[in-house]
């Protein structure tokens, strides 16, 4: 196993580790380039880490950055669980290196369909190899489902409709799922699932909407809302 071990740079949107990984978690960690990215590889043992590199510090650190994580076995969407979430966070400022999570699909063979709302996150799922996604009945009025968000307006917390929904995914890391909304001004930007307050009739954020540009001049990936740094490359945003 010892002899599997290599030392490698992984990036995250806010800095690098350095760290000692297997190949199974360097096969995860590689989205097509020349780089590793820490997202999709996970949570990794602080053992495991020698240092890391904080691009709000603009500084080197030995040892692990700070690990946060939480088990909350939710299911997202159809035969979609999200089974751990977490973020490395630099221990002198704060910031975030990188966020991470780990989804399931129950059944494998089938494929994502549409969202849960939002207002249903408080209804957990089993582990992920006993998870049944079961019918609810007819008369019950406790969980809301949608064949399709795709269309649905989008408004900020100052009642403003910033756009529509173009389609929902999963960021290029993996690390979480977002929603691709066609703005007024016909660009399209993506907004984390973590940043929506409630999906019904219409998608509700839980800010305003800010107007700065998002897009990466370096790779052309449209970044989530608060992004500092490319969350696929790691270039720093203007």
């Amino acid at each position: 196993m010892s002899s599997e071990l290599r030392l490698k740079k992984l990036r995250g949107s806010g800095g690098f580790i350095m760290a000692t990984v297997n190949d199974d978690q360097q096969r995860k960690g590689n989205l097509g380039g020349p780089d590793l990215f820490l997202a999709p590889v996970g949570r990794l043992d602080s053992e495991k880490i020698s240092k890391y590199y904080c691009n709000t510090c603009e500084k080197e650190y030995e040892g692990s950055p700070k690990i946060e994580y939480e088990n909350p076995n939710e299911i997202v969407a159809e035969n979609l669980v999200l089974l751990e979430k977490g973020q490395y966070m630099c221990t002198t400022c704060g910031s975030i290196l990188a966020e991470y999570r780990n989804f399931s699909k129950p059944d494998e063979a089938a494929s994502v369909g549409a969202a849960i709302p939002v207002t249903n996150t408080n209804v957990a799922a089993p582990p992920a190899q006993s998870v049944q996604l079961q019918e609810q009945p007819k008369t019950s009025t406790s969980v809301k489902t949608f064949s399709s968000i795709t269309g649905l307006a989008v408004y900020d917390t100052e009642a403003r409709k910033v756009g529509v929904v173009k389609e929902m995914g999963i960021q290029p890391d993996q690390s979480n799922i977002v929603l691709v909304v066609t703005k007024n001004d016909g660009n399209d930007i993506t907004v984390k699932w973590d940043d929506i307050q409630k999906i019904g009739e219409i998608v509700l954020l839980k800010s305003l909407l800010a107007e700065n540009n998002l897009k990466c001049t370096k790779c052309n990936y449209t970044n989530s809302q608060g992004s500092k740094f490319c969350e696929s490359c790691g270039n720093k945003l203007k």
